[in-house]
């Protein structure tokens, strides 16, 4: 029997459909109240954010890079200034495939695959978001016109122009001066990211680094209205950024280029200074470098090139250099026994040729093997005798000797701008303990006494000691600057003075250092021959491998680098002092005989004129002229 057909209930689909539309218009209802809501809350409760961040996408703050402070040297001669040079720059966040254009900017200006290292490590380096990097320095004309060309290509990249520093004294103030190198990410996580905000560039050696909060200057900003693609349409406000402050050296061209030709191209150092203020004349530290080289990053090859150059172009022998100071050292250890009382102007010792302690068989040489006989202050500095050292070493003793050498500023820092300097080593019973863990030995006292043995010190340091000595025991510290933006820099930790008991000592010292040049037995007489003033002075050798006990130091045995340094101090004219020099020429061998004739020229070039006599502002100091003395 078949199903009765069921009829359509249009009353029962009517309702259903008025009951979706019902909740279809709800449904739209609610969404149109959340949008209004949003629209409500974006537009008039957030209305300041939103208007804020709106202006924030057109205008933008820029940051003004301020110009760095001008060097000069004393006379006013430019050693480090500012000159323009367009670079290439790259944003990254705007270069989208930035390695691509790295590959690009390779192809368009025809460079190589060492350059493309060097382009994405830069790009790697730690920066600030949305900052341009210096990818590219000095551009040529030519390099610019390609990246003009092919702009559209270059997403991201620009050529801006902008002020690099430029040393343009080549590498006669490479170790005094210093260089600027582009900030590293270890300095970049120092730095006031706001004070170096749009600078790439900060100092790395010498017066640059040690002065680089004058130096740099205050970074002004300039808001300006940009474009969807971030060009500059106009500037709405600008702070301008306040230079750096120029310093003026002590250093003298003239007598920096003297003392580089006195040297003659030998490995060395030289330091000459003004014992009245501390002001550094010449600093030589020979071979040296181009700076110029490190500015805007130099090459792979060219850097290797200098590092692994055995003559080490790139170390600073007069701040870093530890030599032992030999017999240079002579004068102060005389002043130690003046005052402490262990001997006095007339003390004698015999010098058989050697020395000898009590119940002891090891002898202690003298340089002159056959000896000098009896021997009193003045001979003994003359003679530069060693074994009236030994003795009065041994009578001192290693406490009082480590505490007037102390004095002298051997084993510590002395200057007061020269940050790479180093202490040097005036051992004493405590370090030898500490860092050998042994007891001191009598003989150990002994070779201290003619400056061997533990004893290390800089040039500039023996520099140092022998202006105490030209200055009688008054303390300037070494510097290199001579005024800052017109000031003169201030020593806020003075060295104490050395006061003898009998001030009287002091003179006593000096004369004997005058016979060295002037004496007729002096150890450097013939580096004074035809002086027009006195010069007080002291030779020393400085050994490089040790000889054994007995031998005789043989030059044709000894490979050249092996060979002893040549090492002579003095100051002049000796009544008056305008002028102290240290030379240290690296295996030179003799002090008297190699180091004594560069400082000479030095003193010449110094206190002589034109014409070859003594400069009128220091014939006074003199008293008379002096005639060439006798060979």
């Amino acid at each position: 029997m078949s199903q009765p057909i069921r009829l359509k209930d249009h009353e029962k689909d009517a309702r259903t459909v008025r009951s979706r539309v019902v909740v279809g218009a709800a449904a739209i209802l609610v969404l149109i109240c959340v949008l209004i809501a949003r629209l409500y809350f974006l537009q008039v409760i957030q209305y300041e954010y939103h208007s804020t961040l709106s202006e924030n996408n057109r205008v933008h703050v820029q940051p003004i890079p301020p110009t760095r402070g001008l060097i000069f040297d004393r006379n006013g001669v430019v050693v480090a200034d500012n000159r323009p040079s367009f670079s290439l720059s790259m944003t990254r966040e705007r270069s989208g495939d930035w390695r691509q254009v790295l590959d690009t900017i390779v192809e368009v200006l025809e460079l190589s695959e060492e350059d493309r290292q060097l382009f994405e490590r830069r790009m790697k380096q730690g920066r600030r978001p949305f900052e341009p990097v210096p990818i590219l320095f000095e551009l040529n004309e030519e390099q610019i016109a390609r990246v003009a060309v092919n702009q559209f290509r270059l997403p991201g990249v620009e050529v801006v122009a902008q002020l690099v520093r430029h040393y343009p004294q080549g590498a006669h103030f490479a170790h005094s001066v210093g260089y600027v190198g582009r900030i590293n990410e270890k300095e970049l996580k120092t730095l006031d990211p706001v004070d170096y905000s749009g600078t790439h560039h900060i100092g790395k050696t010498g017066i640059e680094r040690f002065y680089e909060p004058e130096l740099h200057g205050t970074v002004g900003y300039e808001e300006v209205e940009t474009n969807a693609r971030g060009r500059v349409l106009r500037v709405l406000k600008r702070t301008d950024p306040k230079p750096g402050k120029d310093i003026v050296l002590s250093l003298d061209i003239k007598l920096q280029e003297a003392a580089e030709e006195a040297l003659g191209g030998r490995r060395g150092a030289i330091v000459a200074m003004d014992p009245r203020t501390g002001e550094v004349l010449a600093m030589v530290s020979q071979p040296s470098f181009d700076p110029n080289l490190f500015v805007t990053g130099i090459g792979f090859q060219a850097y290797a090139d200098l590092r692994d150059s055995i003559d080490r172009p790139l170390f600073n022998r007069v701040l870093r250099g530890l030599y032992p100071p030999g017999s240079t050292i002579k004068p102060a250890v005389a002043i130690a026994g003046l005052d402490s009382g262990v001997i006095n102007a007339g003390s004698r010792v015999f010098d058989p040729g050697f020395y000898q302690l009590p119940n002891y068989d090891h002898k202690y040489r003298n340089w002159n093997r056959t000896g000098d006989g009896w021997v009193d202050l003045d001979t003994a500095i003359m003679r530069s005798n060693d074994t009236y050292f030994y003795d009065l070493a041994h009578k001192l003793g290693i406490d009082k000797l480590d505490s007037y050498m102390g004095q002298f500023g051997i084993g510590q820092k002395v200057s007061l701008d020269m940050f790479e300097e180093s202490p040097g080593l005036m051992p004493s019973r405590e370090w030898k303990r500490k860092t050998r863990r042994q007891a001191w030995f009598p003989g150990e006292t002994l070779i201290l006494g003619i400056g061997q043995g533990y004893m290390q010190a800089t040039p500039l340091q023996l520099a140092q000691a022998t202006a105490l000595v030209a200055n009688k025991g008054k303390w300037n510290r070494p510097r290199l600057a001579r005024t800052i933006e017109g000031a003169p820099p201030v020593d806020e930790n003075p060295v104490p003075d050395i006061v003898l008991r009998n001030p009287s000592d002091w003179g006593k010292v000096t004369h004997g250092m005058e016979m060295v040049m002037q004496g007729a037995r002096g150890t450097a007489r013939k580096a004074a021959i035809g002086a027009k003033y006195r010069i007080a002075g002291k030779s020393g050798t400085a050994q490089v491998v040790a000889i054994r006990q007995g031998e005789k130091y043989d030059r044709s045995k000894v490979q050249e680098r092996h060979r002893d340094h040549a090492l002579f101090v003095g100051f002049a004219p000796a009544d008056n002092p305008r002028i102290v020099v240290s030379v240290m020429v690296e295996n030179g061998e003799s002090g008297s005989g190699v180091a004594a004739p560069v400082v000479r020229q030095i003193m010449d070039a110094w206190l002589l004129g034109p014409d070859g006599q003594l400069k009128p502002e220091y014939a006074s100091a003199t008293g008379a002229e002096i005639t060439a003395l006798e060979e």
